[in-house]
């Protein structure tokens, strides 16, 4: 997800939002040294999360790219001890390991079939979902990401190919991933959904950190309000490390743990499920997301934990 127009952080409007109880306090930055706060973010990453998105992509490989079980396997490895799901995005060109490698390693898998305006390519990712899951290795499926923002189909397309994985997966929940607003806009499409999957980022409406947490409740509120009593899931929420600023959104370390801590503490005392986004930094992103769109893994592209350098 990116910045798209007309959809930006305003404090008059997110002031008067109506945004639920719940029992997590937010961290004030200035309260903490950079050590400690790098200490709490290590403890709040070793309890663990709900879910994490998994990162494909080395230096130097990009989509398009044919990835094999060996490296999937190496990264599976690192999330394993910290996350129970792992979300992955596509049903090919090496994608289709990922749900795999999870199940053989404990850990529960929400599957995604990149959808595009390619027809072929949606045969080859449709095909490679419903395969995924009789085998086994699918728990939730989502059927396309962000594709109504990118305008790469309508919605009669997308629903037919949300209709189809349901009839050939009645004992799934399939699911459309786009952001929170898309589905009180496109109600068609969140009535064809069994959970819904939504894409929550403060940073990318341009968001200061200050407000990021309260705004990101008040999105998933949005979501589930849409969603009128069904499954919610946050499928990707994060911050970057570093990359520069939009608007009032900027990228840092002390930016980016503080957002992790208070996603995954509002996360687990709320029983709300989220997929951080994302894994590991990935350097092809610098071309579609500016050089932001490197940074937002809690590894960096060497596999690295970050900020370890502040303890």
């Amino acid at each position: 997800m990116s910045f798209r127009e007309g959809h930006y952080f305003s404090f008059d409007e997110n002031k008067n939002n109506k945004v639920e109880e719940n029992v997590h306090q937010e961290i004030q930055i200035a309260h903490y040294t950079s050590e400690d706060l790098s200490k709490l973010w290590l403890k709040t990453l070793e309890d663990g999360m709900h879910g994490i998105c998994f990162s494909m992509y080395e230096n130097n490989q990009k989509p398009g790219d044919i990835i094999y079980g060996e490296q999937v396997n190496r990264r599976i490895q690192i999330l394993k001890p910290y996350a129970k799901w792992i979300r992955s995005f596509s049903c090919i060109e090496g994608n289709e390991h990922i749900p795999r490698i999870a199940h053989e390693n404990g850990m529960k898998t929400l599957v995604g079939a990149w959808l595009s305006d390619d027809l072929e390519l949606n045969e080859k990712e449709i095909e490679g979902l419903i395969t995924l899951a009789k085998e086994g290795c699918v728990d939730i499926a989502a059927v396309g990401n962000e594709v109504m923002y990118r305008n790469d189909l309508t919605e009669e397309q997308l629903i037919e190919y949300i209709i189809r994985v349901k009839e050939a997966l009645p004992n799934i929940p399939v699911g459309y991933v786009d952001a929170y607003y898309e589905f009180s806009h496109r109600p068609r499409i969140t009535e064809i959904c069994d959970v819904i999957l939504t894409n929550c980022y403060p940073y990318w409406e341009g968001c200061p950190i200050e407000y990021s947490f309260n705004h990101m409740k008040s999105m998933f509120e949005s979501a589930k309000h849409a969603g009128n009593g069904k499954r919610v899931i946050i499928t990707e929420t994060g911050w970057p490390s570093q990359g520069g600023s939009l608007k009032g959104a900027v990228a840092s370390h002390e930016n980016a743990m503080k957002y992790f801590i208070d996603t995954q503490k509002w996360s687990k005392q709320n029983d709300i499920e989220i997929f951080y986004f994302s894994s590991f930094d990935e350097s092809w992103k610098v071309g579609p997301e500016g050089e932001v769109g490197a940074y937002w893994g809690l590894w960096d592209k060497n596999e690295e934990l970050k900020y370890q350098n502040n303890l």
